[in-house]
């Protein structure tokens, strides 16, 4: 067994310099093995549109886990918001065994987009989602049952998560029949909503510190971004939803 400050070390030297965006913190768990993940193998898991956000994800963990900024390396949560809520966009992947765990719907802020999200916020107040790197932090029981806190580790872009209380949890509003009837999932104030009856397994999977990556081809954010260092670049993004 290893210990996740030596895949750090392993991967820096892949990574370029460290992202500074969070204070170094002591790693709490182990590292099963240093292999990297397979991408070639996890895009076999997801639909071929999610390609980039996967990319771009696996980027940004390696940046994470070798900056100190994720307390687990075992784990990554990608959110594609490029994808309509109606479609699975949320995966849960065990990076050691190249696994996706969850594949999942997941909603967006109520003033984010109908169906599809193209509009993002860090502001209190703009019912939006946010965009970026976040790390999966501590637990608590509230108004949906068991949720998860989410820090965000991108100035500008995401730091206000806190603040704006975004979190995961489960909601109702989320679930194929909402989606065959509205045309779309509910929509939250910004939070990453998921199932009811998935909630508690996925945030007990990625809680404690792993990556979670909020992803769309803002031109902005991956130009500025320290966990990709301008290693993507922006695509076209699709057409907004007029919703």
């Amino acid at each position: 067994m290893l210990h996740l400050s030596l895949l750090a070390a392993s991967l820096l030297a892949a990574a370029g310099p460290a992202a500074p965006a969070a204070p170094p913190a002591s790693p709490s768990s182990d590292v099963a093995r240093t292999a990297l993940p397979s991408e070639s193998a996890l895009q076999a898991q997801i639909p071929r549109a999610s390609h980039a956000a996967l990319a771009a994800s696996l980027a940004a963990w390696r940046r994470a886990v070798a900056s100190g900024a994720a307390l687990r390396a075992d784990v990554l949560t990608v959110i594609d918001y490029t994808r309509p809520s109606t479609e699975p966009r949320l995966f849960v992947i065990d990076v050691l065994r190249s696994r996706v765990r969850f594949a999942e719907l997941v909603a967006h802020g109520r003033d984010s987009g109908g169906n599809a999200a193209s509009r993002f916020s860090n502001a209190g107040g703009s019912h939006m989602s946010s965009l970026g790197v976040f790390r999966a932090a501590d637990v608590y029981r509230g108004e949906h049952g068991l949720s998860l806190h989410l820090d965000g580790l991108e100035p500008g872009f995401n730091d206000h998560a806190r603040d704006r209380a975004i979190v995961i949890h489960g909601a109702r509003y989320v679930s194929t029949e909402i989606a065959a009837v509205l045309g779309r999932l509910g929509r939250s104030w910004g939070c990453p909503a998921v199932r009811p009856s998935v909630a508690n397994r996925l945030i007990d999977t990625i809680k404690d510190g792993s990556v979670v990556v909020a992803y769309y081809p803002d031109a902005d954010w991956l130009a500025r971004s320290a966990f990709l260092a301008r290693t993507v670049t922006a695509s076209a993004p699709p057409a907004a939803d007029p919703s």
